[in-house]
């Protein structure tokens, strides 16, 4: 059924455009129908990722992730080329474990890329563990290369810095059976 605003119908349509890849994920994920819920199997020792269907290469872009489910011992949030994979052996940081995607593990607050932890994140004293269902907001701006994040409405800082000038997807990888991860979207960033 069309929502009856227009606005809204165009924001929805463009959100489901960006949404997960059924086509570009593990084998041990599928994506809902909703198009922006990915579910992971119970698939022991296995990491289990997805890239949305449109990637980015210019200009400012931000959308929303959360967990639907438990963590497990690696969930992260992030980027990826289409060179980076989706599915690895035994229970690791997928994203960024090559230099072809970035990512924050939520569950230790390490970012991680080409297979090196380069730092915490974020970097404060006593950072703040991710809970459930709370919306980490990310920030991929391709003309200043960053990689930033924000919890609610506090800017977390920028993440990561210097990224290539390359075709760039929204990504997550998950360990956790039956975990739910949500991604959506937004657009354009509204920070002025």
């Amino acid at each position: 059924m069309r929502p009856k605003c227009s606005v809204c119908y165009l924001i929805n349509v463009r959100a489901i455009q960006h949404g997960f890849s059924s086509n570009d994920c593990s084998r041990n994920v599928y994506i809902k129908k909703n198009g922006f819920t990915l579910h992971r199997n119970p698939i022991a020792q296995s990491t289990d990722g997805a890239r949305t269907k449109i990637g980015f290469s210019e200009g400012r872009h931000a959308w929303e992730v959360w967990w639907e489910g438990p963590l497990g011992t690696v969930a992260v949030i992030g980027i990826a080329t289409k060179r980076a994979p989706m599915q690895c052996q035994g229970y690791v940081a997928l994203l960024g474990s090559d230099d072809q995607s970035w990512g924050w593990n939520l569950v230790d607050n390490n970012l991680l890329h080409n297979g090196e932890v380069n730092g915490s994140f974020p970097q404060c004293n006593n950072a703040p563990k991710y809970q459930i269902g709370e919306r980490i907001r990310v920030i991929l701006d391709m003309e200043d290369k960053t990689l930033a994040f924000e919890r609610g409405y506090e800017f977390l800082g920028v993440a990561f810095r210097g990224l290539p000038k390359t075709c760039l997807y929204p990504a997550v990888s998950a360990v956790y059976g039956n975990t739910e991860v949500t991604l959506v979207y937004l657009g354009k960033p509204l920070d002025g």
